[in-house]
This record gives C-alpha cells, sequence and structure tokens, in this order.
C-alpha cells in the first residue's frame, strides 16, 4: 500500500540549496525546449486556422484535436529508445542520438505541410501533422529522460525543468504568432516553410557538439563523417518507414469511420466521454493482481512492460488517484487550445491581430509564468504549487469568457491572452516538475513518457469533441466548463500530495 507522509507547506524551513546548474546545461534544455515547441502551434492552433480559412467546419478542425493524441502514446515506443541507439548517431550520446533523429523528422514533417497548405486533401494533411507530432513527442520523451538523469532531485529539477519549459513555450508562442502574421501577409506557404527552416537550425549545432560523457554511446563510428552518413542512411529509412505505417494506420481509420457512418456532423461527446472511463476501470481490474507480484515477475522484469507495471506495483492503488489527477490538472488548458483561436478569430480578430496579441503578450506572459513557477517550486511545496497553478490556470479559461462579451480591441485580446498564457506557463512548469519526482530513475523515459502522455490524453480525447460540445453549449458554456475542470483537480491534491511508493 502506498505510505501517507506529512505535507511540507511554506511555513516549514526551506528546502536545502541544491548544487549550482552548469549554465551550458541550462542552455541545452532551453534549446531543446525550442526544438520541441516550435512545431507544436503548427499541428494545433495553427493549423485550425489554416483549416477554417479553407472551409473546414468546427466538427473537422475539432477532430484534428485527436493529432495531439498522438504524443499521449509515447509511452509505447519510449522504452525502445531507453535501449536502442541510433546507428550513426550514437556517436553523439544515447540520448543525443535520439534528439538529433528527431530534429530531422521535425523539418522533414514541416517542410510536407508547407509543400501542401493548400490542404486540397484533409486526410493528407492529417498525415503531415501526425507525421509532425510523433517526431516532436520523440524529441521530448529523449530530452526529458536525459534531463531526469541529470537531476535526480526537485531543487536541481526546478532549474532544467524552467529553463526546458521557458524554451518550450517561448517557441510555440513565437512560432504560432509570427505563423500568423506571416500567413496574413505571404499566404500558408511562406508561413510553414519558413518553420521548416528555423526546425533545421538546430542540427547543425547538435553536430557540432562533443559526445556526451557517461551515455551509453553505441554504434561508434571511425569519425564524424562516417557517423553522420550512417546516421542519415538510418534516418532516411525510419521517416520513410514511420511515414508509410501512419498513412496505412489512417486508411484503416478512415475505412472503419465510413462503415460506421460517422462524419463531421456526428455528435462523438457520447462516445468519447465512455472512452475515458475505459482506463480506470482496466487499471481498478489489474492492480490488485500487480500488487502481489514478486521481483521476479515475468512482466516486472520484461523490457517492454516492465517500467509501466513498476509504476503500478510502487504506487497500488494510489496509481489510480494519481493518473485521475494528472489528467484533470491540465484539462482545461487543453480544452481551451482547442477551442481558443477559433473563437477569437469569430469574434472579428484578423490573423495579425491574433499573432500580435501573441507577440506582444503572450510570450511575456508565459515566460514570466514559468519562471515564478520553477522559483517557488524550490520554496514551496508541491501542494502549494500545483494548487496555484490550477487556480491560475482557470482564471485563464475564464477569460475567454469575459473576452466574448467584449466589443473587439486590442486591449481586451491582450489581457485574455496575457491571462491565460501566464496560468498555462505557471501550472505548466510546477507539473513537470511534480510528474519528473514520480518516476523511478531505473525507467526515466518509460515511466515519464507514460504520465506526461496519460495526463494529457484524457483531456485529448476529450478535446477531440470540442466542436461538438460546442454545438450543444456554446462558446461561453464551453470555457466555463473548461475552467471548473482545471480546478476540480485541487479536490484531489490533499490525497495524492501524501502518496509515497512502496521500495522494491
Amino acid at each position: 500500500m502506498p505510505v501517507l507522509a506529512p505535507v511540507h507547506t511554506p511555513a516549514d524551513p526551506p528546502l536545502a540549496p541544491a548544487r549550482p546548474v552548469d549554465r551550458r546545461r541550462l542552455a541545452l534544455f532551453a534549446m531543446l525546449g525550442v526544438s520541441a515547441g516550435l512545431p507544436f502551434s503548427m499541428f494545433s492552433s495553427v493549423l485550425q486556422l489554416r483549416l477554417m480559412a479553407h472551409g473546414a467546419g468546427l466538427a473537422v478542425i475539432g477532430f484534428f484535436v485527436w493529432v495531439t493524441l498522438l504524443p499521449t502514446a509515447k509511452f509505447a515506443w519510449a522504452p525502445l529508445m531507453d535501449r536502442v541507439a541510433v546507428p550513426g548517431l550514437g556517436r553523439w550520446g544515447h540520448r543525443m542520438g535520439w534528439i538529433m533523429l528527431s530534429q530531422g523528422g521535425i523539418a522533414t514533417a514541416a517542410l510536407a505541410l508547407a509543400i501542401d497548405a493548400g490542404d486540397a486533401s484533409v486526410a493528407r494533411t492529417a498525415l503531415w501533422a501526425v507525421l509532425l507530432a510523433f517526431w516532436t513527442t520523440t524529441l521530448e520523451v529523449s530530452a526529458d529522460a536525459w534531463r531526469i538523469e541529470q537531476a535526480p532531485t526537485e531543487a536541481e529539477q526546478g532549474p532544467l525543468v524552467a529553463a526546458n519549459v521557458w524554451g518550450y513555450r517561448t517557441a510555440m508562442v513565437a512560432a504560432g504568432s509570427g505563423a500568423l502574421i506571416l500567413a496574413d501577409a505571404r499566404g500558408w506557404p511562406a508561413a510553414y516553410l519558413v518553420m521548416f527552416v528555423a526546425a533545421a537550425v538546430p542540427l547543425p549545432v547538435l553536430a557540432a557538439m562533443r559526445p556526451e560523457s557517461g551515455e551509453r554511446a553505441a554504434g561508434l563510428a571511425s569519425g564524424r563523417a562516417a557517423g553522420l552518413a550512417t546516421g542519415l542512411a538510418a534516418a532516411t529509412a525510419a521517416y520513410a518507414g514511420i511515414a508509410l505505417l501512419f498513412a496505412g494506420v489512417g486508411w484503416v481509420l478512415l475505412a472503419g469511420a465510413g462503415a460506421v457512418g460517422l462524419t463531421g456532423s456526428t455528435n462523438v461527446t457520447p462516445v468519447v466521454l465512455g472512452i475515458c472511463f475505459l482506463p480506470f476501470v482496466l487499471m481498478a481490474l489489474a492492480i490488485p493482481r500487480i500488487r502481489r507480484w514478486g521481483a521476479d515477475a515475468p512482466l516486472r522484469r520484461s523490457p517492454s512492460i516492465g517500467p509501466f507495471v513498476d509504476f503500478f506495483w510502487r504506487f497500488d492503488r494510489g496509481a489510480i488517484a494519481i493518473l485521475l489527477f494528472v489528467s484533470l490538472y491540465r484539462m482545461g488548458d487543453v480544452l481551451a487550445l482547442a477551442l481558443a483561436k477559433p473563437l477569437v478569430k469569430s469574434l472579428g480578430y484578423s490573423l495579425t491581430a491574433i499573432g500580435t496579441a501573441d507577440v506582444a503578450v503572450a510570450l511575456a506572459a508565459s515566460m514570466a509564468g514559468v519562471a515564478l513557477g520553477g522559483w517557488l517550486s524550490t520554496r514551496w511545496s508541491q501542494g502549494w504549487t500545483l494548487a496555484t497553478g490550477a487556480v491560475l490556470a482557470a482564471i485563464g479559461n475564464w477569460g475567454f469568457v469575459w473576452l466574448s462579451h467584449r466589443p473587439p480591441s486590442g486591449a481586451a485580446l491582450y489581457l485574455a491572452t496575457a491571462a491565460d498564457q501566464f496560468g498555462n506557463g505557471f501550472a505548466g512548469c510546477v507539473f513537470v516538475v511534480y510528474l519528473s519526482l514520480l518516476v523511478n530513475p531505473r525507467h526515466p523515459a518509460a515511466q515519464f513518457a507514460f504520465l506526461s502522455g496519460f495526463a494529457f490524453f484524457l483531456p485529448r480525447l476529450l478535446g477531440g469533441a470540442s466542436g461538438a460540445i460546442h454545438g450543444a453549449i456554446g462558446y461561453d458554456g464551453f470555457f466555463a466548463l473548461s475552467g471548473a475542470l482545471s480546478l476540480l483537480a485541487v479536490a484531489l491534491l490533499p490525497l495524492v500530495i501524501r502518496l509515497r511508493p512502496r521500495e522494491a
């Protein structure tokens, strides 16, 4: 059974100071955050506006939120990344090899979206978006695992998480706003082409770095040139293979949807809600058996399944409460992202006005939220920082309700944008620290991928039904609901913050 432990409060003695963090390491994780944040808006909020401009209905735009479901399944390939090095690129280190492969994949998918910017085929656009999401997620898995290995304590995690999330949110906001302004002036192909160029920039920087010391460096070549040649061949095969895999899966899904009569006007909300409950039912059935397994149980020792079984074995029934909490904590942010840009566009704001608000306000507000969250993570207890993040995120969601009842003005848009981005930045930073400390250091990539993926699985699954939900309760009801769901997570805090894993 999980052990209950006393909660540290702000009145308790301050936490012990962490070891000084290498500034070069901070800069590296900030750059990795930029690399992962840069494409996110391009397959989410920016792509939604692009589809809207090309005549796609709100329900179809909502379905595109399901592209962001792919990162929630990253636990499926994370164990492979823990154990297998990228041929050729392993010369730069085990984690760095995967990072370089992922960076090239991001650039390749971004180029495809630029070339196919007319969206003549929604299915083809969805394929490029899924590939962009896959390689972005693979980059995040590698960077997260490396970060957890480098900083095992909460005090050490705070600065690295802040640097990484700061870079991520800076790039996400800057890329999203820049793309909208550029699309207004030069069209959608130019916006995605610039993103392709930006995504390719870190590749020579990473290639120029020295091999990682203390990392598993597999597939060593006689020199960098030989390593790059082998890496390019492996990367080409990986890009082509993954594209064919997703194209095949997409064809099967589209054929299945047509066979059951699923169209853009179908109300999928009841089905989605039913699917949301399914994981918790399965966990309730499996955990009593898992808790009885000894250390030599085959599934606990399995390279592919063992890291996930380990999480449930360590936290026992408390795992259900933890996973329910992490699902609710970012629910409001994800749901708001699904319809925030379509709402603002429907109020009469131009793409340039939306992009300018992001440049002028969102970036600074997001950075301030991340910085405050990272700073307070080293001084406050987890309970207080997580509760504060949930409240700030809810306020940001409700700001869109307020905005919808104001006449279009720059000041109103700036205020709503600032509230949303500050709350998201703060909540995102403290949430990453919390998830990192749940992880068993023996399985950093697999367990963090599972936790962070599950945290967004239910919100993004529900987000795909956002168009149908909007049709039932309107924009006001939608954003009021999304804010309330963020606050609901606070009710679980007194329980989850006391849960401690049992020792093996």
